[in-house]
């Protein structure tokens, strides 16, 4: 049995269950970072030295950090469409899953903690705005490729570029922004909100 360890209301854990949710993956979920399960724990650290979540153990194998545990699944369960097996193709994917993580989250996190979250870290008001206009840039980008796909990131169908595209639109639709009018995006959203996986750990998972 697979063990995911990380709270549910984090979006990087909600990109595993997402994914479980799309292959078929039972699961044990581990509430780690959440009461009494500390991420400063001696246990968890020696899990991942970062204290953060998620990590997976499968059997004795063990890894952190959300995209490359998608990716692992996929690859372990999956009929090569939400991770292709052509290197080419694959690699198309992973560009999405690398621009996520590198790019579009630093665009959105400081608008997101602050409009959100409240935090008081964040609260810096030309920050604030810088944040939400690069994160309405960025969400430009993906309104652009699907204008050219007509449907996912990818032309040949779901992957996983969407599912950790995906959990970050709703971000986009749920933060109290302005928001451009993005009419490719909001059709994915729509296209999104049909899946099961998503209408569990995307639009009810919060946000």
């Amino acid at each position: 049995m697979l063990t995911i360890l990380g709270r549910a209301s984090s979006i990087n854990v909600r990109k595993v269950l997402f994914t479980c949710a799309e292959l078929g993956i039972d699961y044990e979920l581990e509430e780690w970072g959440a009461g009494e399960l500390s991420l400063d724990d001696p246990a968890f650290l020696a899990l991942n030295p970062n204290a953060r979540v998620p990590v997976i153990r499968d059997g004795d194998f063990v890894l952190f950090e959300s995209n490359a545990i998608c990716r692992y699944l996929a690859a372990r369960e999956g009929d090569g469409n939400l991770l292709p097996a052509d290197p080419r193709q694959r690699a198309l994917v992973e560009q999405w899953m690398d621009w996520q993580a590198t790019e579009l989250d630093n665009a959105w996190r400081y608008a997101f903690m602050a409009l959100v979250r409240k935090s008081d870290r964040h609260a810096d008001a030309a920050a604030i705005d810088a944040s939400v206009s690069e994160w309405n840039r960025h969400m430009a980008m993906v309104d652009d490729a699907l204008s050219r796909t007509g449907s996912w990131l990818r032309p040949d169908g779901f992957t996983l570029a969407d599912i950790v595209v995906g959990l970050i639109t709703h971000r986009w639709f749920m933060t109290p922004m302005e928001r451009d009018p993005l009419p490719a995006v909001e059709a994915y959203y729509e296209r999104l909100s049909e899946r099961p996986g998503f209408q569990r750990f995307g639009v009810d998972g919060g946000p």
